[in-house]
């Protein structure tokens, strides 16, 4: 019997935790009892740092336009004016907006911001909307709401890396960057070159301009109902001299001197135009505010 019972005391079962406590490998000694409930505060800790790392992760379990958030957030983190993001996070957002499409903004062609409204005055727009979405010190995120025919006049983006993009319709866009070392004929105007001249239909992908380059002055056509998701890092800001100004543009030949060395046979006539800045609020320029009303940017 001794010989039966010491080969039954090899096999586990799950009744050999009924066994004599006086068996040092007994489920009820305090040694095992602690060893399992430290396997279970593993187990806790293991998954509320799982559902943490989840939770944080812009890739996993949020809507796009909080995503779009998280990403400039980190994009803009070092951000500044005049200071352009690495190469790397330029691609990081622009994948981003790349796949947003216009419900993840609460919008649809449908809807009363598309409708055609006439401008107040001769020549002026019909009315845009502007909605903005988030606005912070290093960058802001808005959308502008454009029926058939709506223009944005010629405008600028001082010290701004802004990306565009086109959720839905077709919009023409029209893009300057400065001629550096050009003659200055007043203050208020300078030598241009054309940067784009085109049309864009969505699905697209999403533009960028720079401080310095990549069509930092431009204007936008409506040529359908349409809108376009707009990224400013920085935004503009008066009191920091990021202001928004509007320009004039004119033929090169209005203006230029067969003196001037720099016009003659050095330019292409039709890819240059001077600009001329304009007042602050140009009579063609027709834009109002209104509320966001889609999914939540923001916990």
């Amino acid at each position: 019997m001794k010989q039966e019972k010491d080969v039954l005391g090899l096999i586990p079962s799950k009744n050999q935790g009924k066994a004599s406590s006086s068996n040092p490998s007994s489920v009820k000694s305090p040694h095992n009892k602690n060893k399992k409930k430290n396997n279970n505060n593993k187990k806790k800790k293991m998954v509320m740092a799982w559902r943490r790392k989840k939770a944080d992760s812009p890739a996993e379990g949020i809507t796009a336009v909080r995503r779009l958030l998280l990403t400039c957030k980190e994009v803009f983190s070092t951000g500044g004016p005049g200071v352009v993001p690495s190469e790397d996070k330029i691609q990081q957002l622009r994948g981003v907006l790349d796949n947003m499409k216009p419900e993840d903004v609460g919008l649809a062609p449908t809807m009363p911001f598309f409708r055609p409204v006439p401008g107040p005055r001769n020549g002026s727009s019909p009315r845009i909307t502007y909605l903005p979405l988030h606005e912070r010190e290093q960058f802001s995120i808005a959308i502008f709401c454009l029926p058939p025919s709506g223009a944005i006049p010629l405008h600028n983006h001082p010290g701004m890396t802004v990306f565009s993009k086109l959720l839905f319709g077709t919009m023409h866009i029209k893009s300057y960057d400065w001629v550096v070392d050009a003659p200055l004929r007043d203050p208020k105007m300078r030598l241009a070159k054309l940067k784009m001249d085109s049309t864009l239909t969505a699905p697209c992908n999403a533009s960028i301009l720079y401080p310095e380059d990549g069509g930092n002055k431009h204007r936008f056509t409506a040529e359908t109902a349409g809108a376009v998701l707009d990224v400013l890092g920085p935004p503009y800001s008066n009191p920091e001299g990021r202001h928004c100004t509007y320009f004039l543009e004119f033929p090169l030949d209005k203006f230029s001197s067969e003196e001037d060395d720099v016009l003659r046979g050095q330019v292409e006539r039709e890819c240059h135009a001077w600009l001329q800045e304009r007042d602050d609020n140009p009579e063609d320029r027709n834009v109002v505010g209104a509320l966001y009303g889609g999914p939540k940017v923001e916990d």
